[in-house]
């Protein structure tokens, strides 16, 4: 279906992703987002960018594709809730679980789980990511924030944009990291040479990562970090572009580690302004069993 649409005087300037969310409130930002992507939207005869300002009396034409209506189903997984209340909920997301359906997994994701816990969940990121506002990497546990409704998840969303939430991480390294802290300032992207990973371009986005040495070990290093910005696979990019390869990481360290399954790194600590009450809120975790084993073997060692 292909809808045509003139720009008004007091739709001037407005961003094109806004202005469809706007025209048809049924569709979310990221579905708007997703359509100029895939070249359906066009300005004045152009394709159309997201960011684009738009310009009294252009011709915004957009095509709406036929989806397939997506359901997801809810699964009776046990959760841990860290907080909950009308708005907002933040659990402690184990390691091994995905944080949302994909093409070829549908089931058993922290979504899954979540739709089974909760009978309200926003659905401004779409029904497969209903409630996410951030992710983890699948073998990432730690605390995560779930928006209830729209309203929380757009001002949380704006949160992170503002780089106002603070988002620390814990992880050991390989090899003896020698600054007690500092900065990585690296842009990222993918890696050319392999689809799933991500690595060090020029032409990367903005990421920066603070870091400060907890202990050291022989050949370990127990790390504190910090994400400033929030690429996909931030902190384990970085480490790995340090030389320093987080232990049991499979796509970033050579190594194998007989002392840890899957990669030693967690998110602690979340803090953020809570998007009702606006309080100011810090959730913290402890040390998961798998990671706090691994350092109990390590301290012996040393």
């Amino acid at each position: 279906m292909t809808h045509q649409h003139i720009v008004k005087l007091e739709e001037a300037n407005i961003r094109l992703d806004k202005l469809l969310t706007n025209l048809d409130p049924s569709y979310s930002r990221h579905q708007v987002q997703q359509w100029i992507k895939a070249g359906l939207v066009f300005v004045d005869g152009e394709k159309g960018k997201a960011n684009y300002k738009c310009k009294e009396g252009s011709i915004v034409q957009w095509s709406i594709p036929v989806e397939k209506e997506i359901v997801i189903q809810p699964d009776e997984i046990p959760l841990e809730i860290l907080y909950e209340d009308d708005y907002i909920l933040l659990v402690n997301k184990p390691s091994g679980m995905l944080v949302h359906p994909t093409k070829q997994i549908q089931t058993n994701t922290l979504v899954n789980a979540l739709k089974y816990h909760s009978s309200t969940l926003s659905n401004v990121s779409g029904e497969e990511r209903a409630g996410i506002v951030h992710r983890l990497d699948k073998d990432t546990s730690g605390v995560m924030i779930v928006a209830k409704d729209n309203a929380s998840h757009e001002h949380l969303q704006q949160q992170f944009k503002q780089q106002t939430v603070r988002r620390i991480y814990e992880s050991i390294v390989d090899g003896v990291v020698s600054p007690n802290k500092g900065i990585i300032q690296a842009p990222i992207g993918r890696d050319p040479n392999q689809r799933l990973k991500r690595t060090v371009v020029p032409d990367g986005k903005e990421a920066v990562t603070h870091f400060e040495v907890l202990r050291r070990f022989n050949q370990h290093t127990h790390v504190q970090c910090e994400l400033m910005t929030g690429r996909t696979h931030q902190i384990r990019v970085h480490m790995k572009y340090m030389n320093h390869p987080i232990i049991g990481d499979y796509l970033y360290s050579d190594k194998t580690s007989e002392f840890i399954q899957g990669q030693a790194l967690f998110a602690k600590e979340l803090q953020f302004i809570h998007p009702h009450t606006l309080e100011n809120m810090t959730i913290i975790v402890e040390q998961p069993p798998y990671f706090y084993n691994l350092l109990k073997k390590l301290k012996k060692m040393a």
